[in-house]
């Protein structure tokens, strides 16, 4: 596990698995009202839990925010809310609608895409992103005050890979991408007729900080590519 402040305020926590070759990440943002984005699965509660305290008292964390309902980004999302009595989860309103006010403790807010969360010095933008990376709920959260998006699974790669980078990594992303096909994660970025809208939404320059809004293009060219045999849901 390790923990690097990749902002001002703003960490990574960073889990690396060798048995499968992948990183496990969540982001830390101290402000007013605290904000982690993904939990991670609960197997890895107790380690994200002590990373969380080398920087300030997990129980005071605010905001708990994922950008779709899967095991890494909000699989130890209970055990966040037995221990912090102030938190809640936030996350897209479908998502609260159809998964989470069932799953978790206590109710989710259900953000609308455009919705403002405002922790104190940042501001998050919602993102409303079906089906990017994946799932019909799914949506992310940009950073206003530093044009910082906080993308989840866009960009995936496998590996243990450093918290920052001046370097491109679309070659990264597309090798997963490639590597996936060939496997039982086959199609796990799924190429639709909104795709383009939505990454176009996102890759604009006022949107992300540093080269991304230039990466975004690319990465979703590489999800088209058609000798992927990626499938075009109609």
């Amino acid at each position: 596990m390790s923990v690097t402040e990749i902002a001002a305020d703003c960490y990574r926590i960073s889990t690396y698995i060798p048995e499968i070759d992948l990183q496990f990440n969540q982001f830390l943002i101290k402000d007013e009202e605290p904000l982690l984005f993904h939990t991670g699965m609960r197997v890895l509660f107790p380690t994200v839990r002590e990373a969380v305290a080398t920087i300030m008292d997990p129980s005071e964390i605010r905001w708990i925010s994922f950008s779709h309902f899967e095991a890494d980004e909000c699989g130890s999302l209970n055990e966040w809310l037995q221990i912090a009595p102030a938190a809640q989860a936030a996350c897209s309103t479908v998502g609260a609608l159809v998964s989470i006010n069932d799953f978790a403790l206590r109710p989710a807010k259900g953000m609308n895409d455009g919705e403002v969360l405002n922790t104190g010095q940042h501001r998050f933008r919602f993102v409303q992103t079906p089906h990017v990376p994946h799932c019909w709920e799914a949506g992310l959260l940009f950073e206003e005050t530093k044009g910082t998006l906080l993308c989840s699974d866009l960009f995936h790669q496998n590996g243990e890979v450093k918290p920052l980078t001046e370097q491109d990594v679309i070659d990264r992303a597309r090798k997963t991408l490639i590597d996936y096909q060939a496997g039982p994660f086959a199609n796990y970025m799924p190429y639709t007729k909104h795709t383009d809208g939505i990454m176009q939404g996102l890759a604009s320059p006022r949107s992300i900080r540093g080269r991304s809004h230039q990466c975004t293009p690319q990465l979703t060219s590489a999800m088209a590519q058609e000798d992927w045999d990626l499938k075009l849901c109609e």
